[in-house]
């Protein structure tokens, strides 16, 4: 599959009969249409049957009037090596995960390779040979955007430009390392920046050896591109330095399932009184010591639309559109020209539920029945959801 995944061509898809099709895109979260054409991995059309060319199809999918929504990001992982974490010992987290709908994983720092170097020229080698590694292996189909070295104390912006050049595009998770100060990290942030290198910054309490606090005014000062589990991995700032974060910061809100779900509440609803939704991106912070979490991501949608009260097809945009857009991502959303990574999703079996967007706002997960990366099938019924009512079937072509 992970082969498959690096080279394979979809050809001509069309998924059709789609009873929900939502967009990822939190201005316009649901889309009035009912078919897909893909042509190699990218979407070329979306809209009504009759007014797509859906001729020629290698495969036609009939979603049965369930679900398609885009893959699932997880803004917010520690990968190792392989689909393989030491952290649990456990292999094949990541084909799991994306039987929970993620076709998307990004890494916020290798940080629980045993020995992992803390030097300068370690750091910056385990980097370059972590986005190598996961560039040409991708496990279940999924896109996993790693290489994510954790900044330590002696770092010059050569540093910073030699990653940028070798194809290193994200920092981990800034105060895992020696730099831990907002100042050092600010100035370590700005260098990363110059170069194109996106930035995640701990926040709350120590979550590993070697880890510290990371409190309000350093999150501030440091000014990193993304707040990384606003709601701590696992302790939280208190509530109100969490909300006078979304106020005071302009830079992404994660909220992660590793963390403190109260403070995952207040802080999604901070971002909707301040009016700025859009900032708010989801990671489970897994593997972790909590394990691995193939359904984190559904179970971060179904609780802040439950608990928190927030329309269903708005938190799934959280988890697709928001997360693209702020990562600069290709993927993430359904138009024309984005990636063809979808989750085909319906009710649970049994979920009193009328209806899909109903069930998550009832707090139940939904039942994946497909996924589909670069256009080609990646599973079918999940085997880690509750069953969905209703599955899709791929009526002809298929890979």
């Amino acid at each position: 599959m992970a082969e498959a995944a690096a080279g394979a061509k979809s050809g001509k898809v069309v998924i059709r009969n789609i009873g929900l099709l939502l967009s990822g895109d939190i201005d316009k979260p649901i889309l009035d249409a009912d078919t897909i054409v893909v042509n190699d991995g990218l979407i070329v059309a979306v809209g009504k049957q009759k007014d797509c060319d859906i001729e020629g199809a290698q495969t036609v999918i009939d979603c049965k009037q369930t679900c398609v929504a885009p893959g699932l990001i997880d803004s917010h992982v520690h990968p190792v090596f392989g689909d393989w974490t030491p952290r649990q010992s456990q292999l094949g987290w990541i084909d799991s995960t994306m039987n929970g709908g993620v076709t998307t994983m990004i890494s916020a720092g290798e940080v629980h390779l045993p020995g992992r170097p803390k030097d300068i020229v370690g750091l910056k080698a385990l980097a370059i040979t972590a986005q190598r590694a996961f560039d040409n292996f991708r496990p279940g189909g999924v896109k996993v955007l790693a290489g994510a070295p954790v900044i330590e104390k002696g770092m010059v912006e050569s540093d910073f430009r030699e990653l940028a050049e070798a194809g290193v595009g994200l920092l981990g998770e800034v105060g895992l390392g020696s730099v831990k100060a907002g100042y050092e990290a600010r100035e370590m942030v700005a260098w990363a920046r110059k170069y194109g290198i996106q930035s995640t910054i701990h926040t709350g309490g120590p979550s590993i050896p070697g880890s510290g606090l990371i409190d309000k005014d350093v999150v501030l000062e440091a000014d990193a591109d993304i707040i990384g589990h606003i709601n701590g991995g696992h302790t939280a700032l208190p509530e109100a330095h969490v909300c006078e974060l979304c106020e005071k910061s302009s830079r992404a809100i994660e909220i992660v399932h590793n963390g403190n779900e109260k403070v995952a509440i207040a802080a999604a609803k901070a971002a909707l009184e301040l009016k700025c939704p859009h900032r708010v991106i989801l990671g489970t912070d897994g593997p972790a010591g909590s394990g691995v979490q193939p359904l984190g991501i559904l179970r971060m949608v179904a609780m802040l639309s439950s608990i928190a009260n927030i329309p269903a097809e708005l938190v799934f945009c959280f988890a697709t559109g928001n997360t693209a857009r702020i990562r600069k991502l290709n993927c993430g959303l359904i138009e024309v020209g984005r990636d063809a990574d979808f989750v085909f999703m319906d009710r649970a079996q049994h979920s009193p539920a009328k209806g899909l967007l109903e069930s998550v706002q009832l707090g139940d997960i939904p039942g994946v029945g497909m996924v589909m990366i670069d256009g080609i099938v990646r599973c079918g019924r999940s085997r880690n959801t509750p069953p969905a009512t209703e599955i899709p079937v791929v009526v002809s072509g298929g890979h």
